[in-house]
């Protein structure tokens, strides 16, 4: 095992009174390669699966996508009993008892959902002993019903799974949590088990206190997520900044939370006005739509889905490759468990949250309304303004994300640099004189009495004449117009800025007013230098995690694979994730096997999945390398070879790209392989100027390859696709490239006739 995570154990590991034996490292490998073909374990797996087969209780928390359902998925299997999972969900349950079906795996679920029978057969596999997990929600646990049923075959451990939610101090509460603590009066010989993503210290002491747990093995993962890529942009345009981001992630899936229904609702038509498959998701929605609707999005029938925080607990889809908050959250908890649905299955992702200041006062607003039928209302609402606070922070802060969000959770981040935020990535760039700037905002919240808010400061820096400026006479004061030529925008974020440096204070009054302290006096004094930071202009460019993850991926082979498993997903009537991983594909797709001894050294391919789909996985394969010339049986780091070079133009081909139709209509129609129609392309887009290369390659991209292409040139497609990380497919940097070099000709062309040669140009 590696991997940094801080692990506390209560007591050394001992046989308990109940008589549990002691399992072996290697009987436990053995049984997670027989059902989910992993060949290792990740960091603090081993801990807790060995307190569950030993039933010492314990309380976990990983982040999402940590591995935590495999701890308790492997005891009961391990040692032969049968354990109660508790879930809040009906929807979380049905997925993953489809998935460890899938690996052949004896679990059933019992919920209001089941058909007329199932019920029955269900509750007889208990009795019988048939399953080795059976998930029930909170409120049937408690039912008498139920408890009858367990007084006639007891449980061995009870797992409660997204523990947070039993807590008054957690970020989703749900007093049917709460009545969890009877199952130790009741079922006092079975140990219990609690399981979350995100808890703080306070949420945890709770947790334990609240399920009696006896003297338990605490096991606290490392909250990071160092495949997610985070980024705090400001909103400009709402609409079209989600587009662009959207179509960073073209085919893929993407989650993006809004605060309201109607801004779903609006959002969702925007998308499928600009050709996205999305939908809306909200609680206002009837039952049956809200079920279809998360059902397209898990089946892969739906791309985007635009949602309220009523949507994603349910959720576990294992391949989110974006989640986009069109608006700041109300606390750095929903931030963190809303953005850890993104790269589940630990391939990287992209966190964007669009942050404007006047999402505050309606979290404000809303937070007061929430809290007025409260216990304790005043207690209630001050609680989650604090926490609102600290989310504001974190988005006007220009720091590591990664390293904020670590130590918001009490865990130290070494690392110098993650990489992985807009931060690290140097998406911001200093502001020139950032302390003289910085002298002149406090100067001018000193001239005007230290009795005005952050709109009135940038008003009179810029100079306007607006009806307060003119009543209280600021247009006389010597920083009136002092920061003219910065808009109102990029003021707003430097004065913020110095909020969040501790280098400015602002008032929690109904109308806060901006204060000076001792820094601001330091740097009025020229005691203290200030570092500004503004958004650099430029595209996105592929982050370590994307270059790593897509290292060596024939992207072709992907996109077919895929396709395979959307249509072996329709026929068992489960979601695509549930049979195979994207990690799983992306591996395949790198190794490109071809006989069922090396499909088996696949991480994810188990005994039942290779028996189940093995043969036609290598028949795709096959069918694949011979259709493109390509080598088989590679090791992991192998690169796939760039296409073939094009022939010539048929007028056929020509005529159906005029039509703007698509490689894959095209090669249909000719009956030619796709590395053919694209070359097919790559000469009709250098021999037609005019013709719309978004048709064929998203704008995102073209700018992604261009950006490359000055840095590398155009000779050879290699470097672009290495300096691009692997991320973007030989296919789309050849049509890139094609047009480029159709741009260049024009240019040369523009120069020669107006008399300019090759020595006259700069550089």
């Amino acid at each position: 095992m590696s991997g940094e995570s801080e692990t506390r154990t209560s007591r050394a590991p001992r046989r308990t009174p109940g008589g549990a034996r002691r399992v072996r490292p290697a009987d436990i490998l053995a049984t997670i390669r027989r059902f989910w073909g992993f060949d290792r374990l990740r960091p603090l797996q081993f801990e807790a699966i060995r307190a569950g087969i030993e039933r010492r209780d314990s309380l976990v928390v990983m982040p999402t996508g940590g591995g935590k359902s495999l701890c308790y998925q492997v005891p009961p299997v391990v040692v032969g009993r049968c354990d109660i999972v508790v879930s809040p969900l009906i929807s979380l349950m049905k997925d993953q008892v489809d998935g460890l079906r899938a690996c052949g795996y004896p679990a059933a679920a019992l919920h209001s959902g089941l058909p007329p029978g199932e019920a029955t057969r269900v509750e007889q596999d208990w009795l019988a002993g048939r399953l080795a997990l059976l998930f029930v929600a909170p409120e049937r646990l408690l039912t008498p019903r139920f408890v009858q049923l367990l007084a006639r075959r007891s449980a061995g451990a009870f797992v409660v799974d997204e523990a947070h939610c039993i807590s008054h101090w957690g970020h989703d509460f749900r007093p049917e949590y709460r009545k969890l603590g009877q199952l130790r009066a009741w079922f006092p010989h079975a140990s219990i088990h609690a399981f979350t993503a995100t808890a703080t210290q306070r949420v945890r002491e709770d947790i334990v206190r609240q399920l009696r747990l006896r003297d338990p093995t605490l096991l606290v993962g490392r909250f990071d997520r160092p495949n997610l890529v985070y980024r705090v942009v400001r909103q400009r345009e709402r609409d079209t900044q989600v587009l662009e981001i959207v179509r960073r992630h073209r085919n893929e899936a993407v989650i993006i939370y809004c605060i309201s229904r109607k801004e779903t609702e609006e959002l969702a038509a925007f998308l499928k006005s600009s050709g996205i498959r999305a939908a809306c998701y909200h609680a206002g929605l009837p039952p049956e739509q809200r079920r279809r609707i998360q059902d397209a999005f898990s089946r892969e029938r739906l791309d985007v889905i635009v949602a309220t925080v009523a949507f994603g607990m349910g959720i576990d889809r294992s391949d989110v490759r974006c989640v986009i908050h069109a608006s700041m959250p109300k606390s750095i908890e929903h931030y963190q468990q809303e953005t850890g649905r993104a790269g589940r299955d630990g391939l990287e992702a992209e966190c964007v949250l669009l942050y404007s200041p006047a999402d505050v006062p309606r979290w404000e607003y809303l937070i007061e309304r929430s809290a007025e039928n409260a216990e304790q209302p005043e207690q209630v609402t001050r609680n989650m303004l604090d926490l609102l606070v600290q989310m504001q922070r974190y988005c006007e802060a220009v720091r590591c994300r990664h390293k904020l969000l670590s130590e918001y959770f009490g865990q130290a981040y070494q690392a110098p640099t993650c990489g992985a935020c807009d931060v690290c990535l140097r998406e911001h760039e200093p502001v020139p004189e950032a302390t003289i700037v910085a002298q002149k905002i406090l100067s001018c919240v000193a001239r005007v009495g230290e009795r005005f808010g952050i709109r009135h400061i940038v008003q009179v820096l810029r100079g306007a004449r607006s009806e307060a400026i003119l009543r209280h006479g600021h247009d006389k004061l010597s920083t009136y117009s002092l920061l003219s030529e910065c808009t109102e925008r990029d003021l707003d974020s430097f004065i913020r800025q110095l909020l969040g440096q501790g280098l400015l204070d602002r008032t929690r009054d109904e109308y806060p007013v901006l204060k000076l302290n001792a820094a601001s006096w330091e740097v009025l004094r020229g005691q203290r230098p200030v570092r500004l930071w503004q958004p650099r202009r430029a595209p996105a460019r592929p982050t370590p995690q994307d270059q790593k993850a897509w290292q060596g991926v024939d992207r072709g082979l992907f996109e077919r694979l895929r396709a395979l498993r959307r249509r072996w997903a329709d026929q068992a009537g489960v979601p695509p994730f549930v049979l195979f991983s994207d990690a799983t594909l992306r591996e395949i797709a790198r190794v490109r096997p071809t006989s069922p001894d090396r499909l088996r050294r696949i991480r994810g391919i188990g005994e039942r999945k290779l028996e189940d789909y093995g043969r036609e996985l290598l028949e795709c394969i096959r069918a694949y390398c011979i259709e493109r010339d390509l080598p088989s049986d590679l090791e992991a780091d192998s690169p796939s070879p760039p296409a073939p070079r094009p022939g010539p133009l048929p007028p056929e081909a020509r005529r159906r790209f005029e039509r703007g139709e698509t490689i894959e209509q095209v090669a249909r129609a000719l009956g030619r392989a796709r590395s053919t129609v694209v070359g097919y392309l790559a000469c009709y887009l250098q021999t037609h100027p005019a013709a719309p290369l978004e048709h064929w390659v998203d704008p995102e991209t073209i700018e992604r390859v261009r950006w490359a292409a000055e840095r590398v040139g155009t000779e050879r497609l290699r470097p672009i696709y290495e300096l691009l990380g692997r991320a973007v497919p030989y296919d789309e940097i050849r049509l890139v490239v094609a047009r480029l070099s159709t741009e260049a000709d024009e240019q040369r062309t523009c120069d020669a006739d107006a008399g300019v040669s090759d020595r006259d140009q700069p550089g």
